[in-house]
């Protein structure tokens, strides 16, 4: 993976997670000076860049659309289930990355998401798992192995656009 396919990537996260709530908005910003620094660059996103953090709780959720859709990339809104399906995984791959504790996914997409997305149900019934150990067989670690396991199928899913992986292989 290139540096601007990851930078393509972190973007995405960085909106998915910021549109449940997960991240703040100024952290958006430090992720799209990120993708310029790696070498992604469309007006959008030298706007969205540019934004101080007192801007930008007001004006990411105007600018941020805009410089997904020049890059090609795509802004799911929280309320629909690919929006709630894109922000799971992209704390899938903060767990995978070390960012995350596997308790810790389990209990954010529990207490997010509930039983009532299909794609996160596992990590939901993992997280009722972490909670009964002491009358279970299993230990944290057997739990932890399957979280990650489960966390490992989510951020395997395509991410970015294979449109624009080229396009950032060939462009930028």
């Amino acid at each position: 993976m290139t540096s601007t396919e990851a930078a393509a990537i972190a973007l995405q996260d960085h909106a998915a997670l910021w549109s449940v709530g997960e991240i703040r908005a100024s952290d958006v910003v430090h992720a799209a000076c990120d993708a310029l620094v790696a070498g992604l660059d469309t007006p959008g996103l030298r706007i969205l860049a540019a934004c101080t953090r007192a801007e930008a709780d007001y004006d990411v959720h105007e600018l941020l659309p805009v410089a997904l859709d020049e890059l090609g990339l795509t802004f799911y809104p929280a309320t629909g289930d690919a929006g709630r399906e894109d922000a799971a995984r992209a704390l899938a791959r903060r767990m995978l990355a070390g960012e995350l504790a596997p308790r810790e996914l389990t209990s954010r997409i529990h207490q997010r998401f509930g039983h009532e997305l299909p794609l996160t149900e596992r990590l939901a019934e993992l997280d009722d798992d972490y909670d009964v150990l002491e009358y279970d067989n299993a230990t944290v670690d057997q739990v932890d192995a399957e979280v990650t396991a489960e966390a490992r199928r989510l951020a395997a899913h395509p991410h970015v656009p294979a449109a624009l992986r080229g396009q950032i292989a060939d462009t930028w």
